[in-house]
């Protein structure tokens, strides 16, 4: 089965939608280490219905951190019950694929959300992507993918990427708080380092479109070439 990336930072699969890294509570977990951010999951939540709706899946799969406490608390729990209340009647069935962020969320299966450590579909093995596993080829998140781009009076700005290869696929991050990893100077999956990287393409997506920015390697070296930004 030929994955199909989707500029919402998603990827279909057949009749599956995937998507990863939502860190739902990272706001509560910032302010209790005394930093205020406003809280963002209504557009979370609202982002996520609307990848739904344009593609209409059978199934949601979310490829790990669905939150992002490593301790559960009550709060947390909360908006991970206002996001699946919004989600209910949308899809046929909701998956996750457990991520080393998702402790504590075996409750969901109350809810009919199945959770699973790897998850295979059409050929492909889906798992978060923060440990190794056996496998021949594989969708994963964690890596939070970004590129940084600067323009020709020097101002930069990071903007998420999909890493795209024939046998690894890479997902950008879809909290909105999630800036991301410049993969064009640093690699955090162990897959990354399993597959390599240099001929994964940069997909970025733009305003409902999907910019395809060559092989890593390639890019990465223009970039380096340019300077420091």
């Amino acid at each position: 089965m030929r994955p199909r990336p989707v500029p919402e930072k998603a990827v279909l699969l057949g009749k599956d939608l995937v998507i990863a890294d939502l860190h739902i509570g990272f706001e509560e977990s910032m302010a209790r280490e005394g930093n205020y951010v406003p809280n963002l999951l209504d557009r979370l939540i609202q982002e996520v219905l609307a990848v739904v709706k344009k593609e209409r899946p059978k199934r949601l799969i979310i490829d790990g951190d669905l939150k992002h406490s490593f301790v559960p608390f009550r709060r947390e729990r909360e908006e991970l019950e206002r996001f699946f209340d919004a989600l209910e009647g949308e899809v046929d069935e909701i998956i996750v694929v457990r991520g080393n962020h998702d402790p504590g969320i075996l409750w969901l299966r109350e809810r009919g959300v199945e959770i699973v450590d790897r998850l295979e579909v059409g050929g492909w093995t889906l798992v978060h992507g923060h440990r190794l596993e056996e496998g021949e080829r594989f969708i994963i998140g964690h890596e939070h993918p970004a590129i940084r781009l600067r323009d020709e009076v020097g101002a930069s700005v990071k903007v998420p990427a999909f890493l795209w290869g024939e046998r690894l696929i890479v997902l950008p991050a879809f909290s909105p708080w999630a800036y991301g990893n410049d993969v064009t100077r640093e690699r955090v999956s162990p897959f990354l380092q399993k597959f390599g990287t240099s001929k994964l393409r940069v997909l970025v997506p733009v305003e409902g479109e999907l910019l395809d920015f060559g092989e890593l390697g390639r890019l990465a070296k223009i970039l380096k070439r340019l300077g420091p930004v």
